[in-house]
């Protein structure tokens, strides 16, 4: 099971850079850094520190959103939205060995991601959180286990995630868990450190 720690700087309880090295010297794998009210500039800059920071961990690192942000840092990947581009027009422009995710909420959206020929998805929410409001239906474990069942690139499981849950979208197939809160708060001395134990 793979760790997917999203930032989020303004929830952040200490300095992001700090959170992100020591998410990645615990063994989180995949690191996305999703800033999105940050100027280009400074986001390049937050990224790149990103970069050193895990760089003796090997802890992938993606931007969230922002290919050119992506490339110019040379980070590991980028992670896009369900409505972007086709991963198969961006594959000619990026190098080999970058890894694109695309975010899904259905199971056509995550069977259109694997036809483009996107590394991997992250599927949510599975279970209800705070941060989404909306009309939309939850997918629940039941579309989890659907999402992972029809393609076989990696599945993250978002929303809602927390160290017990954990265990149940390993269950029905995610490849990882995604998430803010239970790697943000770990700095707290909680869940996500329990883990680990």
């Amino acid at each position: 099971m793979r760790h997917y720690y999203i930032t989020d700087r303004l929830r952040c309880r200490e300095d992001v850079l700090d959170c992100i090295e020591a998410n990645a010297r615990e063994g989180v794998d995949w690191i996305q850094i999703r800033e999105k009210d940050l100027a280009s500039r400074a986001l390049l800059e937050l990224v790149q520190a990103a970069l050193r920071r895990v760089e003796t961990y090997g802890t992938r690192v993606f931007v969230n959103g922002r290919l050119d942000i992506a490339l110019a840092a040379r980070a590991h990947g980028v992670h896009l939205q369900s409505n972007a581009p086709p991963v198969s027009d961006l594959r000619r422009i990026v190098p080999a060995g970058f890894s694109i995710g695309v975010s899904t909420h259905t199971v056509d959206e995550v069977c259109r991601a694997d036809r483009e020929g996107a590394d991997f998805a992250v599927f949510g929410p599975v279970f209800p959180t705070s941060a989404k409001h909306g009309p939309e239906p939850i997918p629940g474990l039941a579309g989890l286990r659907a999402a992972c069942r029809a393609v076989d690139m990696p599945i993250a499981a978002l929303g809602g995630v927390t160290t017990v849950r954990e265990r149940a979208c390993a269950a029905v197939g995610a490849a990882a868990v995604a998430g803010i809160s239970m790697f943000q708060s770990a700095r707290a001395g909680d869940e996500w450190t329990a883990v680990r134990e």
